[in-house]
């Protein structure tokens, strides 16, 4: 098969629990892109917080914020910001119950109460940098968002449509937080644009990931690799199981494909 593009989650699928990257995983994305195959980086996070990372790896398209924002080389393909009625009930309910949202726009990350520990720790597990106080005139803005302090039967309180899911961040030290997805706006969703406005088929479409918000993009292509630490519940949406990420899933994949 003439593979044509590689999709790559980044939390535990490119970067390992202390936030970095080996030069094995930096290597194999080099050589597949040197084989013509188009690389995007595909993750929960926002766009501001992943530039430092996608210019050591050399990577210059993107899926962000969960599939509600895509770029391809400079052209955005995909731009879904949350709808505003949603946004306002989600923020009701998380004051009812004394959970806390992260907020993410194009710019910042918008919190709705910094002064609180597990919001400090939740940044530091994830090296955020672009933080401020929610104020309600971003709430149009708003591309994705993240509930913290939320037990999993709580986090139901936030399926407030059929379209809406939670998603559990698949993150050592962020149990208790939960991504809240849309089932038309998903990694998959983004994953399918982009391959229809390439002109490139699923079979040669390649993707990792590690958590349940992965679990539409590993569906979306012809080889859909779940990490060896993925969420138990991943691997049936996954086509292949590879190595950890410590262990060096991705190219231990790609391998397997006979990319390297």
């Amino acid at each position: 098969m003439a593979y044509k593009i590689l999709f790559l989650d980044i939390d535990g699928t490119i970067l390992k629990p202390d936030h970095t990257f080996s030069d094995i995983t930096k290597q194999a994305i080099s050589s597949v892109k040197k084989q013509g195959i188009e690389v995007f980086l595909a993750t929960g996070r926002p766009l501001h917080e992943i530039s430092e990372l996608a210019e050591e790896l050399d990577v210059h398209s993107f899926i962000a914020y969960n599939g509600a924002f895509a770029i391809h080389q400079g052209k955005t393909i995909v731009n879904e910001p949350i709808p505003l009625n949603n946004i306002e009930k989600f923020i009701d309910i998380a004051a009812r119950n004394d959970h806390e949202l992260i907020m993410y726009t194009r710019e910042k990350n918008y919190i709705t109460n910094l002064d609180r520990p597990f919001i400090s720790q939740f940044i530091d597990i994830f090296d955020l940098k672009m933080n401020a106080a929610f104020t309600p005139d971003i709430m149009d803005k708003i591309l994705g968002a993240t509930v913290l302090n939320v037990t999993p039967e709580k986090a139901r309180l936030y399926e407030i449509e059929s379209n809406l899911r939670l998603s559990p961040v698949h993150v050592n030290g962020a149990e208790h937080c939960y991504d809240i997805l849309r089932k038309n706006v998903n990694k998959g969703h983004s994953v399918e644009k982009i391959l229809s406005l390439l002109d490139i088929s699923h079979d040669q479409a390649i993707a990792f990931g590690d958590g349940m918000n992965d679990k539409e993009m590993l569906g979306a292509v012809g080889e859909g690799f779940a990490m060896g630490n993925s969420h138990e519940d991943l691997f049936r949406y996954a086509k292949h199981k590879t190595a950890t990420v410590t262990d060096e899933g991705i190219a231990y994949g790609l391998k397997q494909l006979g990319l390297l």
